[in-house]
């Protein structure tokens, strides 16, 4: 059977050299509806079919987030939908932002030593913050944020929130739990305005540079949310009947 004319078709065994992928995985990911739409797919016989070239990209894009990312096939299949392209453009600029957020920080990670120096927290305190995963020191110390949150929870100690009163570092949990769906929502919202409108490096730096007003941002607004809270709370105490 003569191969269709037009568009660079595939035979199965050309898709499996160009994408470093063998042929049965191949089948086995068409089988899960992972190549897109059988419409694009031209069958010549029972056992001969062909493929378009831009299923080459996918294929490795599949591979790449089962064997980087771990990602079981019902996630990919969700999370690459009909726009395969696009998914590859986020996941570029996801690596580029881990790439500069980690070189920022073991550029900057200040020792255990000096830790425990500068600041006034108790060994116990530190490890305890360790093992609950609120700070994540590495061999060469802390980063720039774990210092910030040693710093935040010195100052605390020193204002009066102390364990006597009950106050302890799981206190911390309780706003890591509630930033964690935020941040979420802000990764997913960055990626999809960001993504494939402007390129790597100017994404990059636009991320980079609403990190500090971001802090400033969320900070202003839980101080008066706190402060509104704290009216509403004294109204309750105060009302009778």
């Amino acid at each position: 059977m003569a191969r269709p004319t037009g568009n660079g078709l595939l035979r199965i065994s050309e898709l499996a050299a160009r994408s470093g992928v063998s042929a049965g995985t191949i089948k086995h990911y068409l089988r899960e509806g992972l190549l897109g739409s059988e419409d694009e797919v031209v069958r010549t016989s029972r056992n001969m079919a062909y493929y378009p070239p831009a299923f080459v990209a996918r294929i490795q894009l599949i591979k790449r987030l089962q064997e980087e990312r771990f990602m079981p096939l019902r996630v990919i299949r969700e999370l690459i939908g009909s726009d395969a392209e696009r998914t590859m453009r986020m996941i570029v600029l996801e690596d580029r932002i881990l790439e500069r957020a980690i070189e920022a920080r073991e550029t900057g990670r200040i020792s255990r030593a000096k830790v425990r120096e500068t600041y006034d927290l108790p060994q116990n305190v530190l490890d305890r913050l360790e093992q609950l995963g609120v700070l994540a020191p590495n061999a060469r110390g802390y980063d720039r944020d774990d210092v910030a949150i040693i710093e935040a929870i010195s100052r605390f100690r020193a204002g009066g929130y102390e364990e006597a009163i009950g106050f302890t570092v799981y206190d911390t949990l309780r706003y890591r739990d509630a930033l964690e769906p935020l941040v979420d929502e802000e990764v997913r919202v960055l990626l999809d305005r960001l993504a494939g409108k402007v390129d790597v490096d100017r994404a990059v730096q636009i991320i980079s540079s609403g990190a500090e007003p971001l802090r400033e941002l969320i900070g202003a607004m839980h101080s008066k949310l706190l402060l509104a809270a704290l009216r509403r709370a004294r109204g309750r105490v105060g009302y009778t009947d």
